[in-house]
């Protein structure tokens, strides 16, 4: 299976730019992920560091649901990898957990996340709020938010997949 992307068109208006661009940094994630195996896919970088792709894809699965589910729509189902014994527990895949499963989780969410962010305007404000601040957000605020999650993600991912077998690429 092959990921395609494309970028926004430069004269988008905003909320097609914002949801564009969100879009192709998730699909350059699950680009770098393509092709590996899940012991692969679950190698950390480069130790001490845990960070592996498969525990980005699993942090990212976080991010969307807890900002637009948690935050956006006060819908709150409960972490899908983290627990109170473990508040990383997204970076930490196990040899029992599968890019099947963690692919799957992934893109239910983001399916969740698109479904809930057509029912806001960008400005309007979250039902929920941050559970680390006790903000509100408009919901132009956490697209740009997420963006920028997944392309400083995405950076890790391009060295994490250069470190395994040498495919670069943007």
């Amino acid at each position: 299976m092959t990921t395609e992307r494309s970028e926004p068109a430069p004269t988008a208006d905003e909320r097609t730019m914002l949801e564009g661009w969100l879009d192709y940094h998730r699909a350059t994630l699950a680009q770098k992920c393509e092709g590996l195996t899940d012991e692969q896919l679950r190698t950390a970088s480069v130790p001490p560091s845990e960070l592996s792709l498969m525990g980005l894809v699993r942090h990212l699965a976080e991010c969307e649901r807890g900002w637009f589910r948690k935050v956006l729509a006060a819908d709150d189902p409960g972490p899908i990898y983290y627990t109170d014994e473990d508040e990383d527990g997204d970076f930490h895949p196990t040899a029992a957990d599968t890019w099947q499963e963690t692919r799957a989780t992934w893109q239910a969410e983001i399916a969740v996340a698109r479904h809930n962010a057509a029912a806001f305007g960008l400005d309007d404000l979250s039902k929920g709020r941050s559970r680390f601040t006790g903000d509100h957000f408009n919901l132009r605020w956490i697209y740009t938010h997420m963006i920028e999650e997944y392309a400083r993600h995405n950076g890790h991912a391009d060295l994490i997949r250069e470190r395994i077998d040498g495919s670069t690429g943007d």
